[in-house]
Protein backbone atom coordinates (compact mmCIF):
# COMPACT_ATOMS: atom_id res chain seq x y z
CA UNK A 1 0.00 0.00 0.00
CA UNK A 2 1.38 3.41 -0.99
CA UNK A 3 0.17 6.49 0.81
CA UNK A 4 -0.27 9.96 -0.69
CA UNK A 5 1.66 12.25 1.65
CA UNK A 6 1.32 15.47 -0.31
CA UNK A 7 4.66 15.17 -2.13
CA UNK A 8 4.99 17.84 -4.84
CA UNK A 9 4.40 16.25 -8.24
CA UNK A 10 7.68 17.64 -9.55
CA UNK A 11 9.67 15.88 -6.84
CA UNK A 12 9.84 12.35 -8.21
CA UNK A 13 12.79 11.34 -6.02
CA UNK A 14 10.82 11.19 -2.78
CA UNK A 15 10.04 7.62 -1.78
CA UNK A 16 6.47 6.57 -1.17
CA UNK A 17 5.21 5.75 2.30
CA UNK A 18 4.42 2.07 2.53
CA UNK A 19 2.45 0.32 5.25
CA UNK A 20 5.02 -2.49 5.34
CA UNK A 21 8.80 -2.00 5.68
CA UNK A 22 11.36 -2.61 2.95
CA UNK A 23 13.88 -5.32 3.81
CA UNK A 24 16.97 -4.15 5.65
CA UNK A 25 19.74 -3.54 3.12
CA UNK A 26 22.48 -3.35 5.73
CA UNK A 27 23.48 -5.53 8.66
CA UNK A 28 21.14 -5.42 11.64
CA UNK A 29 23.06 -3.98 14.57
CA UNK A 30 20.30 -3.80 17.21
CA UNK A 31 17.17 -5.78 18.03
CA UNK A 32 14.60 -4.64 20.57
CA UNK A 33 10.91 -4.46 21.37
CA UNK A 34 8.93 -1.23 21.68
CA UNK A 35 5.91 -1.71 23.97
CA UNK A 36 3.11 0.38 25.51
CA UNK A 37 3.75 3.04 22.86
CA UNK A 38 1.63 6.13 22.23
CA UNK A 39 1.66 8.90 19.63
CA UNK A 40 0.72 12.53 20.30
CA UNK A 41 1.24 14.72 17.22
CA UNK A 42 0.51 18.35 16.39
CA UNK A 43 0.66 20.24 13.06
CA UNK A 44 3.26 23.00 12.70
CA UNK A 45 4.13 25.53 10.05
CA UNK A 46 6.77 23.84 7.87
CA UNK A 47 9.07 26.87 7.99
CA UNK A 48 9.12 26.76 11.80
CA UNK A 49 10.25 23.13 11.82
CA UNK A 50 12.63 23.58 8.88
CA UNK A 51 14.50 26.25 10.83
CA UNK A 52 15.45 23.62 13.44
CA UNK A 53 16.84 21.08 10.94
CA UNK A 54 20.29 20.60 9.37
CA UNK A 55 20.61 22.19 5.93
CA UNK A 56 20.80 18.82 4.16
CA UNK A 57 17.38 17.72 5.41
CA UNK A 58 14.01 19.14 4.52
CA UNK A 59 10.87 18.81 6.56
CA UNK A 60 8.33 16.23 5.39
CA UNK A 61 4.74 17.47 5.27
CA UNK A 62 1.23 16.07 5.11
CA UNK A 63 -1.39 18.25 3.45
CA UNK A 64 0.85 21.28 3.85
CA UNK A 65 1.70 20.83 7.55
CA UNK A 66 4.78 19.60 9.33
CA UNK A 67 4.09 17.32 12.28
CA UNK A 68 5.91 17.13 15.61
CA UNK A 69 5.16 14.35 18.07
CA UNK A 70 5.78 13.16 21.61
CA UNK A 71 6.19 9.37 21.67
CA UNK A 72 6.45 7.58 25.04
CA UNK A 73 7.07 3.83 25.24
CA UNK A 74 8.84 1.08 27.14
CA UNK A 75 11.95 -0.26 25.40
CA UNK A 76 12.48 -3.93 26.16
CA UNK A 77 15.06 -6.63 25.48
CA UNK A 78 17.66 -4.61 23.57
CA UNK A 79 20.31 -6.89 22.06
CA UNK A 80 23.38 -6.20 19.96
CA UNK A 81 23.76 -8.21 16.75
CA UNK A 82 22.80 -11.87 17.28
CA UNK A 83 23.46 -11.67 21.03
CA UNK A 84 20.94 -12.16 23.84
CA UNK A 85 19.01 -9.27 25.44
CA UNK A 86 21.18 -7.06 27.63
CA UNK A 87 20.24 -7.36 31.32
CA UNK A 88 19.04 -4.16 33.05
CA UNK A 89 20.43 -1.73 30.45
CA UNK A 90 18.27 -3.33 27.72
CA UNK A 91 14.90 -2.40 29.25
CA UNK A 92 13.85 1.15 30.11
CA UNK A 93 11.26 3.89 29.60
CA UNK A 94 11.85 6.29 26.71
CA UNK A 95 10.04 9.50 25.81
CA UNK A 96 11.09 11.12 22.55
CA UNK A 97 10.24 14.27 20.63
CA UNK A 98 10.40 13.89 16.86
CA UNK A 99 9.48 15.19 13.45
CA UNK A 100 9.69 13.81 9.89
CA UNK A 101 12.22 14.66 7.22
CA UNK A 102 13.42 13.87 3.69
CA UNK A 103 17.11 13.43 2.95
CA UNK A 104 19.09 14.17 -0.21
CA UNK A 105 18.19 10.79 -1.71
CA UNK A 106 14.48 11.33 -1.21
CA UNK A 107 14.23 8.94 1.74
CA UNK A 108 11.68 9.67 4.43
CA UNK A 109 12.97 9.41 8.00
CA UNK A 110 12.35 10.28 11.63
CA UNK A 111 14.36 13.18 13.04
CA UNK A 112 14.72 13.17 16.82
CA UNK A 113 14.97 16.36 18.85
CA UNK A 114 15.40 14.45 22.11
CA UNK A 115 15.17 10.92 23.51
CA UNK A 116 14.87 10.87 27.30
CA UNK A 117 15.89 7.66 29.09
CA UNK A 118 16.94 6.76 32.65
CA UNK A 119 20.13 4.85 31.74
CA UNK A 120 23.19 7.11 31.66
CA UNK A 121 25.23 4.38 29.94
CA UNK A 122 22.63 4.17 27.15
CA UNK A 123 22.90 7.94 26.68
CA UNK A 124 26.67 7.72 26.27
CA UNK A 125 26.60 4.80 23.84
CA UNK A 126 23.75 6.18 21.72
CA UNK A 127 25.33 9.63 21.45
CA UNK A 128 28.77 8.30 20.55
CA UNK A 129 27.76 5.47 18.19
CA UNK A 130 24.58 6.83 16.59
CA UNK A 131 24.85 10.59 17.19
CA UNK A 132 21.31 10.58 18.52
CA UNK A 133 20.37 13.29 21.08
CA UNK A 134 19.70 10.97 24.01
CA UNK A 135 19.20 12.72 27.35
CA UNK A 136 19.58 11.37 30.88
CA UNK A 137 16.27 11.68 32.72
CA UNK A 138 14.29 10.31 35.59
CA UNK A 139 11.43 8.41 33.94
CA UNK A 140 8.41 6.49 35.22
CA UNK A 141 5.74 4.27 33.70
CA UNK A 142 2.59 2.88 35.31
CA UNK A 143 -0.24 0.72 33.96
CA UNK A 144 -3.59 0.32 35.70
CA UNK A 145 -6.32 -1.44 33.77
CA UNK A 146 -6.61 0.42 30.47
CA UNK A 147 -4.84 3.53 31.79
CA UNK A 148 -1.19 4.27 30.99
CA UNK A 149 0.91 7.00 32.59
CA UNK A 150 4.42 8.29 31.87
CA UNK A 151 6.56 10.94 33.52
CA UNK A 152 10.05 12.31 32.94
CA UNK A 153 12.34 14.99 34.34
CA UNK A 154 15.58 15.71 32.51
CA UNK A 155 18.86 15.57 34.46
CA UNK A 156 21.28 16.13 31.59
CA UNK A 157 22.04 18.15 29.50
CA UNK A 158 21.55 20.69 32.26
CA UNK A 159 21.22 23.57 29.81
CA UNK A 160 18.15 21.91 28.25
CA UNK A 161 15.79 21.38 31.20
CA UNK A 162 12.59 19.55 30.32
CA UNK A 163 9.81 17.61 31.97
CA UNK A 164 6.59 15.90 30.98
CA UNK A 165 3.72 13.92 32.43
CA UNK A 166 1.51 11.92 30.08
CA UNK A 167 -1.60 9.91 30.89
CA UNK A 168 -4.18 8.30 28.61
CA UNK A 169 -6.67 5.47 28.27
CA UNK A 170 -6.39 2.75 25.64
CA UNK A 171 -9.41 2.70 23.36
CA UNK A 172 -10.75 0.35 20.72
CA UNK A 173 -8.55 -1.11 17.96
CA UNK A 174 -8.23 1.15 14.92
CA UNK A 175 -10.02 -0.64 12.08
CA UNK A 176 -9.41 1.99 9.39
CA UNK A 177 -5.88 3.42 9.34
CA UNK A 178 -5.94 6.86 7.72
CA UNK A 179 -3.32 8.31 5.38
CA UNK A 180 -2.22 10.60 8.22
CA UNK A 181 -1.80 7.60 10.53
CA UNK A 182 0.45 5.95 7.93
CA UNK A 183 2.40 9.18 7.44
CA UNK A 184 3.12 9.39 11.19
CA UNK A 185 3.66 5.73 12.05
CA UNK A 186 4.91 3.89 8.93
CA UNK A 187 8.45 5.23 9.19
CA UNK A 188 11.21 2.86 8.18
CA UNK A 189 14.35 4.90 8.83
CA UNK A 190 15.92 7.52 11.07
CA UNK A 191 18.17 10.45 10.19
CA UNK A 192 20.89 11.91 12.36
CA UNK A 193 23.78 14.34 11.95
CA UNK A 194 27.44 14.07 12.88
CA UNK A 195 30.01 16.77 12.14
CA UNK A 196 27.52 18.43 9.76
CA UNK A 197 27.08 15.19 7.81
CA UNK A 198 23.78 13.36 7.57
CA UNK A 199 23.48 9.67 8.38
CA UNK A 200 20.62 7.33 7.57
CA UNK A 201 19.60 4.15 9.40
CA UNK A 202 16.94 1.69 8.30
CA UNK A 203 14.38 0.41 10.80
CA UNK A 204 12.30 -2.73 10.33
CA UNK A 205 9.23 -3.91 12.21
CA UNK A 206 5.71 -5.19 11.49
CA UNK A 207 2.82 -2.80 10.99
CA UNK A 208 1.78 -1.13 14.22
CA UNK A 209 -1.38 -2.66 15.72
CA UNK A 210 -3.01 0.69 16.52
CA UNK A 211 -5.64 1.53 19.12
CA UNK A 212 -7.54 4.71 19.77
CA UNK A 213 -6.53 6.99 22.65
CA UNK A 214 -9.04 8.65 24.97
CA UNK A 215 -8.94 10.98 27.97
CA UNK A 216 -5.34 11.99 27.41
CA UNK A 217 -3.51 14.56 29.52
CA UNK A 218 -0.09 16.07 28.83
CA UNK A 219 1.76 18.56 31.01
CA UNK A 220 5.29 19.95 30.95
CA UNK A 221 7.48 21.16 28.11
CA UNK A 222 9.66 19.24 25.65
CA UNK A 223 9.24 21.71 22.79
CA UNK A 224 11.02 24.84 24.05
CA UNK A 225 14.36 23.05 24.68
CA UNK A 226 14.17 21.84 21.05
CA UNK A 227 13.77 25.39 19.74
CA UNK A 228 10.10 24.93 18.92
CA UNK A 229 7.01 26.83 20.08
CA UNK A 230 4.50 25.02 22.24
CA UNK A 231 1.87 23.21 20.17
CA UNK A 232 -1.75 24.31 20.11
CA UNK A 233 -4.99 22.46 19.65
CA UNK A 234 -5.93 18.83 20.11
CA UNK A 235 -3.26 16.24 19.39
CA UNK A 236 -3.66 13.54 16.77
CA UNK A 237 -3.33 10.38 18.86
CA UNK A 238 -2.90 6.62 18.66
CA UNK A 239 -1.34 3.90 20.80
CA UNK A 240 -0.05 0.37 20.34
CA UNK A 241 0.82 -2.63 22.52
CA UNK A 242 4.11 -2.86 20.62
CA UNK A 243 6.24 -4.50 17.93
CA UNK A 244 9.62 -6.20 17.55
CA UNK A 245 12.19 -3.94 15.91
CA UNK A 246 15.46 -4.32 14.02
CA UNK A 247 17.83 -1.39 13.35
CA UNK A 248 20.55 -1.42 10.70
CA UNK A 249 23.96 0.24 10.93
CA UNK A 250 24.10 3.88 9.87
CA UNK A 251 24.98 4.91 6.31
CA UNK A 252 26.40 8.31 5.46
CA UNK A 253 24.39 10.37 2.99
CA UNK A 254 26.71 11.87 0.38
CA UNK A 255 26.57 15.70 0.37
CA UNK A 256 26.20 15.49 -3.42
CA UNK A 257 22.76 13.96 -2.82
CA UNK A 258 21.20 17.26 -1.81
Amino acid sequence: MDVDASVPAADQRVESITADPPALSRRRVLSQRWTELAYFHWPFEPAVVQATLPRDLRVDTFEGAAWVGIVPFVMRDVSVGPGPPIPYFGTFVEINLRTYVIDGRGRRSVWFYSLDVPRLAVVGVARSMFSLPYCWSATRFAATGDTRAYAMRRRWPRDQPASATIAFRIGEPVTTVTDLDHFLTARWSLATARAERIYHGRVEHPRWPLHEVSDYRLDGDLFTPAGLPSPSGIAHTACSPGVDVGIAWLERVDPADR
